[in-house]
């Protein structure tokens, strides 16, 4: 690429290329704009249900409760660390995108090659490449000299592509070999990398089925709280009441019906989810992903590296004389390889050393591992000549080849000159017309190949005399055809079985491949994704109209060949348009917009890159489609959890509200069997860790049975559950503790109640009821179908602890003084002790005569649920 230049190869002088930057601008990609961390957490702190308890503080600090107001304010702070920290995720593709780019790069300017920072890259420029090079600006090659482009981030390729003269270069590809010239034609804003950062930043993250379904829960209690707290104002004050002590009646209600510990307990049992996930191969960069896999109605995978393995492999090969089977693993020299005729041994040993002599790419042990060094499809010629004993690295090395062609993408072959012989690789249809005749079977094998969706490649060669060809038409010519390779990215293991999983759980899944249509269809054949009859779509075929797009891929087994970025953005907003929670997966950056559009992106973190990984929610740690099937079950899972501790949340409610209800159905003469500091021990000291608990029950046997299972979280098995059964049960027991207790110190139907330390022994009956209620509930929410007993008491390794746990604090908040003295109730007596112990048993009672019920259909609740399918 030396002498003189052609006009167009001198490149700019400098004070051109000072002109256009000052009109084009830097060569770097827009940053986006990002709503501060500050407003991130001041909005968590300003949502429905933040706002409601800090009207709480503020009419407990002026009725004169600054205990209390502290207390509640600590809740409304926790929350909003929780929920902060779980909807702050790093969504830095952009930056990604920009590190993508090189710092510096060689540029012919005013004649003379120089080194410059990319950002003073402009259009005009003549930009001098080379193997190692990442490609900073968008051009045209005007020269190249066996230029070979990693495009896989851009294109989902998995092998180097070739490029000459007058093709286009895009922005952030990497030359793998060879050299170039390029006139850059876009830099910064204007590159094909930047409008795919734009379609990445200009996609809102839609909003996961958890969230809108907490948010209902949330808006529906925190309503009925406030409701119900002004009535309870509203009657003090009519019952004569000072307005402080309605206050306190309101906000007692209001805390009671409020399970202020239920953001932080989904927040940890999603993370509880993430860590299970994590030991599954699942990375999870979102917490709600956890939950929303568990919801995915539709999957919509690649190809190459999530279904197969991303590994080219001959496993066919055939010559004029016979035909070979190739049974290996990888890359490996070690292979099993049954001929068709044993006389063909040395007309195949000729194609595999051919084959790989016409090769730059070459398998290389990498410690105990045979991995690709270049282009995929090489490394397995070069596996193959290995496999049959052919040595053609120690032949190069002795002589090196003294002629090349390189692969050109117009001749689509390319050849080299090794001694006395030119060897040529490349399409079938550009090598089989060089020869001076087509043997016997070429064309049929070449079409059985074809057809099970295997890359063919050609292999043939002549003897030279050491003339040296004028160019590489005349030397590519009279070729003698020594045979053709079928080539396959082998399917991953388990792959099958995980597609069946799918179609057991009720989730579609389309493929989505930059494939030949043909190669598309026979390796969706082969996993069992597209029967015979099924159909394979093009991107470039697909409809416009989204209505259509979606109405056509919403069906099981859907193939898409040839698709392009903006396709697969397209059919993530077309299916999610039709009501599916949508899960894509991906591993280039021309997969992040589709990544952040769809319902949960998956990223793939071998082979992926890190634009596609900071776009993802999900990132498979294996790459193995099989990994998101596992994800799936854990999802679902920590669905029903959020329903167990959720259930178990409201039943504490109505036993908290229930001392309330009957003071104000008394006119206010029967007085309160619980304080609201009592109420606030109760959720944050002795439910909260079994809440926790119950988050990291493990998958039932059955929760991969059926369609997802997400759908309405307070639901009317949950109300029947928590408000018709153990809520009351719990009321009834506490409120007869309660009583119990001020009939064994003395008082009769009809006396005045008893104030200081005897109303405050009732008291402490009542919390200690709800305590030890509370914590046999906890064990009896574990599942809708079967009992502690059945289930096992210890089965859930984090629930004893925590119940112990619990009932320590209850135990010390009950006997020592001043905290007893600031909550309002004492120690017990013997029979208020023998009431709320009682309750345990009734609690599993009860529970073992309703799902008995349930299991015999005495009791119906519709089909069986999430409830059942978990538990």
């Amino acid at each position: 690429m030396s002498g003189t230049l052609p006009s167009e190869r001198a490149g700019l002088s400098t004070t051109e290329a000072a002109t256009l930057r000052a009109t084009a601008g830097p060569n770097r990609l827009p940053s986006p704009r990002r709503t501060p961390a500050v407003l991130r957490f001041a909005h968590q702190l300003v949502h429905f249900f933040a706002l409601m308890l800090w009207t709480a503080v503020v009419l407990a600090w002026f009725a004169g409760l600054p205990e209390l107001a502290i207390a509640i304010a600590a809740v409304v702070v926790l929350n909003a660390l929780f929920a902060f920290v779980q909807e702050h995720r790093a969504d830095r593709a952009a930056d990604r995108l920009r590190d993508l780019l090189p710092a510096q790069i060689t540029v012919r300017r005013d004649r003379v090659p120089v080194r410059l920072d990319v950002v003073d890259i402009v259009p005009g420029d003549v930009v001098l490449l080379e193997a190692g090079d990442r490609v900073p600006a968008d051009a045209e090659a005007l020269a190249a000299d066996g230029l070979m482009l990693d495009t896989a981030m851009l294109t989902g390729e998995s092998g180097a592509v070739a490029a000459g003269a007058g093709d286009r270069l895009s922005a952030g590809t990497f030359v793998v070999e060879g050299e170039v010239e390029a006139l850059v034609t876009a830099t910064g804003a204007s590159t094909r990398l930047a409008r795919i950062a734009a379609l990445t930043n200009s996609s809102h993250k839609p909003e996961t089925p958890l969230t809108r379904e907490l948010a209902r829960v949330v808006r529906t209690i925190a309503g009925i709280a406030l409701g119900v707290g002004a009535g309870f104002f509203v009657l003090a004050w009519s019952l004569g009441h000072p307005v402080d002590e309605g206050l306190v009646f309101a906000i007692g209600v209001t805390v009671a019906l409020v399970p202020e510990a239920l953001l932080p307990t989904v927040t940890l049992s999603l993370a509880w989810g993430a860590e299970r996930m994590a030991d599954r191969e699942v990375l999870v960069r979102n917490l709600e992903a956890v939950e929303t896999l568990g919801s995915t109605t539709f999957i919509c995978t690649d190809k190459t590296g999530t279904l197969t393995r991303n590994e080219m492999e001959v496993v066919e090969a055939w010559t004029p004389v016979g035909a070979a089977i190739v049974s290996g693993e990888g890359y490996s020299p070690h292979a099993t390889v049954v001929l068709s005729d044993p006389a063909a041994e040395p007309a195949l040993t000729r194609l595999a050393r051919a084959g790989a002599l016409a090769s730059t790419g070459a398998a290389v042990l990498d410690g105990e591992h045979w991995e690709a060094r270049g282009d995929p499809m090489e490394a397995a010629l070069d596996a193959l000549a290995r496999r049959l004993g052919v040595d053609t690295a120690g032949e190069r090395a002795a002589a090196p080849a003294w002629m090349r062609f390189p692969f050109d993408p117009r001749r689509r072959r390319m050849s080299v000159v090794v001694g006395d012989e030119l060897v040529v690789k490349g399409a079938p249809d550009a090598v089989l017309p060089r020869c001076s005749r087509v043997p016997a079977g070429a064309e049929t094998t070449l079409h059985a190949m074809a057809s099970k969706g295997l890359r063919v490649l050609a292999v043939a060669g002549r003897p030279v005399d050491g003339t040296r060809p004028r160019d590489a038409d005349e030397a590519e010519s009279g070729l003698v055809l020594y045979g053709l390779v079928g080539l396959e990215d082998p399917p991953r293991a388990g792959v099958h079985d995980a597609l069946d999983g799918c179609r057991r759980a009720g989730i579609r899944v389309a493929m989505l491949t930059g494939d030949h249509p043909t190669t598309a269809r026979a390796i969706a054949v082969e996993l069992g994704l597209l029967d015979d009859a099924g159909a394979v779509l093009r991107g470039d075929e697909l409809p416009e109209d989204e209505a259509v797009l979606g109405a056509l891929l919403d069906r099981d087994g859907v193939v898409v060949a040839r698709v392009e970025p903006e396709d697969k953005l397209r059919i993530a907003r077309a299916l999610r348009a039709r009501g599916h929670v949508v899960a894509m997966t991906g591993d280039g950056v021309n997969d992040a917009p589709a990544l952040h559009e769809a319902d949960i992106g998956i990223a793939m973190g071998r082979g992926g890159t890190d634009v596609a990984r900071e776009a993802a929610d999900l990132v498979l740690l294996d790459d193995h489609f099989a990994s998101i099937v596992a994800g799936v079950e854990q999802g679902r899972a920590t669905y029903v959890n959020i329903r167990r501790f959720l259930t178990y949340h409201l039943t504490d409610n109505v036993a908290e509200l229930t001392p309330f209800v009957i003071w104000a159905l008394s006119g206010g003469r029967f007085p309160l069997a619980l304080g609201v500091l009592q109420i606030l021990a109760l959720d944050l000291g002795t439910d909260t860790l079994s809440a926790v608990a119950l988050g990291a029950e493990p998958p039932g046997a059955r929760v991969l049975d059926g369609p997802p299972v997400s759908g309405r979280l307070l639901d009317r098995g949950v109300a029947r559950r928590a408000f018709g059964l153990m809520g009351p049960l719990i009321a009834v027991f506490t409120m007869s503790a309660f009583v119990v207790s001020l009939i064994a110190v003395g008082w009769r139907p009809g006396d005045d109640f008893p104030a200081g330390r005897d109303l405050a022994m009732a008291s402490g009956a009542a919390f200690m009821t709800v305590v030890l209620a509370q914590t046999f509930n906890a064990f009896a929410c574990r599942s809708t179908t079967r009992t502690p007993h059945q289930l096992g008491w210890t089965t859930n390794r984090l629930l004893v602890p925590a119940a112990s746990i619990e009932l320590a604090f209850s135990l010390a908040v009950l006997f020592i003084d001043p905290i007893a003295d600031e909550l309002g109730h004492a120690n017990p007596p013997a029979w208020g002790w023998a009431v709320a112990v009682a309750s345990t048993a009734a609690v599993l009672l009860a529970d073992w005569i309703d799902k008995h019920r349930r299991a015999t259909g005495v009791v119906t609740n519709g089909p069986a649920g999430p409830g059942e399918r978990g538990g």
